[in-house]
């Protein structure tokens, strides 16, 4: 376990290695019209962090973010076990949850504008929808794939379906369902941040659209690092915690 742990360090530390080598010959080709130096980025990175600017719009990303993930997990967890556990609702419904996951979700925006105006509400909603599919699609291709023999067991006891969902569906489906939570986390946070850009006055999404329109790379190139380390850091622990709870099957 102490290698493996260490070998994934050392993989980590390559990584950040080759990136900012390739971000430092991106800037050496295309130059300060472009881009900036990882030197540079980092620089203002701290100095935006050491101002009061940024924390505003931090602080509303982070509400709109979790709320939107909230949602995505708890709708899409219940639709996910419903159909799981109810062959024909699953034969009537997937089809439209597939054909609904393939559309672009930009196409619905003006929609839930119109539903929810400007502001928090929209954006939640925004990236709650993101997630929700994958979420229900993965959840419920994992009770689908409870053995059976686990399922007879609960029937033989006579549990009720809350009952057979908390004591049986629910840990034999859990490392897929983790899974599907994971890809979840990602799509609502691509949501949420396109939710601030398209119509919001407040976010990181926000604060990106102003810097490209104002041609400001200094603070495009740090927002875009800011989020790109939080993702890459959440979506380690996450894969993290899924690697072992499939190693424990």
């Amino acid at each position: 376990m102490k290698a493996q742990t260490r070998n994934a360090a050392i993989n980590t530390v390559l990584l950040l290695v080759l990136v900012t080598a390739a971000w430092q010959l991106l800037y050496w080709s295309f130059g300060d019209a472009a881009l900036r130096s990882p030197a540079q980025t980092l620089a203002y990175t701290v100095k935006l962090f050491s101002g009061e600017m940024i924390w505003p719009h931090l602080r509303e990303t982070m509400a709109a973010f979790a709320v939107a993930l909230l949602l995505a997990a708890v709708i899409g967890l219940s639709i996910g076990f419903t159909l799981g556990y109810n062959r024909f609702a699953a034969d009537v419904f997937e089809p439209m949850l597939v054909a609904l996951y393939s559309i672009p979700k930009i196409t619905l925006y003006p929609i839930l504008l119109l539903m929810f105006g400007l502001g928090m509400p929209a954006k939640v909603a925004f990236g709650a929808i993101h997630g929700i599919i994958p979420i229900a699609l993965f959840t419920m291709n994992a009770v689908r794939n409870v053995r059976v023999v686990l399922i007879k067991t609960g029937l033989v006891l006579n549990l009720g379906r809350g009952e057979m969902v908390r004591s049986i569906l629910f840990p034999a489906a859990l490392p897929e369902i983790f899974t599907g939570l994971r890809v979840g986390f990602s799509l609502t946070l691509i949501g949420t941040l396109l939710g601030e850009m398209f119509a919001s006055q407040r976010g990181l999404g926000y604060l990106l659209m102003n810097a490209i329109g104002l041609h400001n790379i200094d603070l495009l190139m740090a927002l875009t690092t800011i989020l790109i380390v939080f993702a890459a850091t959440a979506s380690i622990v996450l894969l993290h915690y899924d690697r072992k709870i499939h190693a424990r099957l």
